[in-house]
């Protein structure tokens, strides 16, 4: 036998070490670092504002007791109150350890909610379909095609309201969403290839009761859009389960009796009770404006899916679900069910996604896909969302910018937490509350508050700014309540008995200390 027969020839070079393999990043994990560098630099840009106060509150409250904290905007008990979920619990551990206040707290959960995102969709994509492409137009298309109207409200995964929802709960159960859809369809395939019984059934049950915790917990960070997750749940498993029997049937009990278990132990609030706010009309309103291209761009897509797949697609499947969910919440007067629409746009989005990646040549029908996706990409951008990331300083059009609420610092460096401020201004309530301030009237309904409670508080403040309010009626207000600030609107006047502290240049508020409090 020659000598050339038996002696390996050295890898030379960096690769050496490696036996010539080197790692080439995927086209999504390029994109992807890029999209979130952006998108991080365009969230910093932006003041928090809104429910942000609410979850900065939470964990103010959290930091100060961990076991028993306090209602997140009254002086009341909180138990019961579904702000502590796992969520804010993990937050306000952070603040302990850290000692960074609730707002500092919340603004750093927005890259890594981001990235969670961002690491389910891939996962759930490369699920559907091993094009390498897919995630990338997956992400452009769920930034992007949405509609020509600004859709803002929490579980909008769009480049403009992500400068002000990535700190959000939402933007976390979305990600957990998409992780938990891409798990539960690679569980479905492996069934027939796996045993339920003996010790190499073991590693099985304990991924089936992992998912199960999983989908637990995206029930306790967001019950609202947990509805639409495990309709894509239940609709991925419909359409990638080929394995049947027993030991089928009782994988997936296993997987939802572990997610029940985890949702009903958790011990700060009852993740089953009624929510005490059926939500705002306003989610239902104008949903053509909203959703248009992506409904333009996906739907034929989606109906191509259907017709090469069949109705039992995954996509399709979760579509139809996810589309009952939002009928209902409208027909029942239950709106809060429109925070799911969303993610029921996301399949629409994946299926144009997995047509697009799809190799070359492309035939016409393609083409025209592609062609109208493009377009309807380049109308959603430039109508609703190149403000969230061109700068004004370079913006060459006057592009509409993300929305800057005023910050209320300004107030709160006087306002010591526990204290009680009273005021009727939508904005400082939720800025307050998110520094330690307790409210005399919260400013959502919440199942820990009895809502006639709040309803009386809500009453007190009318009767106290009252043009025709007496002294008696506001000093019988700050008695019951143990006012001791005053934020004002420029149309209120300051009332004998208060002192000016501070004011603001921008919104013409002032902070006025109650005599004598």
């Amino acid at each position: 036998m020659s000598a050339g027969v038996l002696t390996r020839r050295p890898v030379r070079g960096a690769t050496a070490l490696r036996g010539g393999r080197v790692w080439r990043p995927t086209p999504y994990q390029v994109f992807g670092f890029l999209f979130w560098l952006l998108m991080t630099l365009a969230y910093w840009a932006v003041p928090l504002c809104c429910d942000a106060g609410l979850h900065a509150a939470a964990v103010e409250r959290l930091q100060a007791d961990l076991l028993r904290p306090r209602h997140p905007t009254a002086d009341l008990p909180g138990a019961g109150s579904p702000a502590y979920s796992p969520y804010a619990v993990a937050q306000g551990v952070f603040a302990r350890l850290t000692g960074l206040a609730g707002w500092e707290t919340v603004r750093l959960a927005g890259p890594l909610n981001l990235l969670v995102v961002l690491t389910g969709l891939n996962r759930f994509v490369r699920m559907l379909s091993p094009r390498p492409w897919a995630p990338v137009w997956a992400l452009v298309a769920m930034t992007l095609l949405w509609g020509t109207e600004r859709a803002s409200w929490s579980g909008s995964l769009g480049l403009m309201p992500m400068t002000g929802n990535l700190a959000d709960p939402s933007a976390f159960a979305i990600g957990l969403a998409f992780w938990a859809w891409a798990l539960t369809g690679t569980r479905a395939l492996d069934t027939a290839r796996v045993r339920f019984v003996g010790p190499r059934g073991l590693p099985s049950l304990t991924g089936c009761a992992g998912l199960g915790l999983l989908y637990g917990l995206i029930v306790l960070v967001h019950p609202v859009l947990s509805v639409a997750a495990l309709a894509g749940g239940a609709a991925t498993v419909a359409g990638r389960q080929r394995g049947r029997g027993p030991a089928v049937a009782g994988r997936w009990a296993l997987t939802g009796a572990v997610a029940l278990l985890t949702a009903a132990g958790w011990p700060y609030f009852d993740a089953f009770a009624p929510a005490g706010d059926s939500g705002d009309p306003r989610l239902y309103r104008n949903l053509l404006g909203h959703f248009w291209l992506a409904l333009a761009a996906g739907l034929p897509a989606l109906w191509l899916r259907c017709r090469r797949t069949g109705p039992r697609d995954p996509l399709v499947l979760m579509f139809a679900l996810e589309c009952l969910v939002v009928a209902y919440g409208r027909l029942s007067g239950r709106y809060l069910y429109g925070g799911v629409l969303g993610l029921t746009l996301m399949p629409l989005q994946c299926a144009l996604a997995i047509e697009l990646a799809a190799p070359r040549p492309w035939p016409v029908w393609r083409r025209l896909l592609g062609a109208g996706a493009a377009v309807a990409a380049c109308a959603g951008f430039l109508t609703v969302h190149a403000g969230a990331v061109v700068p004004r300083s370079l913006d060459p059009v006057g592009f509409d910018q993300p929305p800057r609420r005023p910050s209320y610092d300004w107030a709160a460096r006087h306002v010591r937490p526990g204290e009680v401020v009273l005021t009727d201004g939508h904005h400082a309530l939720l800025s307050l509350a998110g520094h330690g301030a307790n409210l005399v009237a919260p400013a959502r309904p919440d199942p820990a508050l009895d809502e006639r409670v709040r309803r009386r508080g809500l009453a007190d403040v009318r009767a106290y700014l009252a043009d025709q309010s007496t002294r008696a009626v506001r000093t019988a207000v700050v008695r019951r309540h143990r006012v001791r600030w005053l934020l004002l609107a420029p149309r209120h006047t300051v009332p004998e008995e208060a002192v000016v502290v501070a004011w603001s240049e921008r919104t013409g508020e002032v902070l006025a200390r109650v005599a004598g409090r």
